[in-house]
């Protein structure tokens, strides 16, 4: 009697490492603390929140510049700037403020495209299932879980996606 080989898969999931991220609002507001070029203009980061962060400065200018650092710090700490949601600064009061979001979770157009990509680029024997906010692929063989791995990061896709449970 033969056994049939188990089938492999992996998840594609988009998720953002909060610590890391908390970590590297921390070394910007550190970093915008101690420039000379940051000094008296009011500039300050901090979340908002869960999934937001607030940018704060005297000039639209400053407050993007912030930003900058705080992108320059995710990229140190490999987080994909594609997790980032920045809106447009905008006058509060005699400060600007720039609310910065994070992306998170695959939506169902999202899902639906990169499954249609699969389907179509993909191995012929490998499937993929949307499961609430993230993609079930799988396959008997793991060569074309490989594949098809290779193949979405071939791909330049409007969020961070990330390949877990691989088994």
């Amino acid at each position: 009697m033969w056994a049939m080989p188990a089938e492999s898969s992996f998840d594609v999931v988009s998720k953002v490492d909060h610590q890391e991220v908390d970590n590297a609002v921390n070394q910007t507001a550190k970093e915008i603390g101690t420039r000379f070029d940051f000094r008296g203009v009011g500039a300050s980061i901090a979340w908002s929140g869960k999934t937001a962060i607030e940018i704060r400065a005297n000039s639209e200018a400053r407050a993007n510049a912030v930003l900058d650092v705080f992108k320059e710090k995710l990229v140190k700490r490999s987080v994909s700037l594609k997790a980032l949601d920045p809106g447009e600064p905008r006058l509060s009061g005699k400060e600007y403020r720039l609310n910065v979001g994070l992306k998170e979770g695959i939506s169902q157009d999202n899902a639906k495209k990169i499954s249609k990509i699969i389907r179509d680029e993909g191995p012929k024997g490998v499937r993929a299932q949307v499961q609430g906010e993230e993609l079930r692929v799988s396959s008997k063989k793991k060569d074309e879980l490989q594949e098809v791995i290779s193949l979405l990061k071939g791909k330049d896709f409007d969020l961070a996606l990330q390949f877990i449970n691989y088994r």
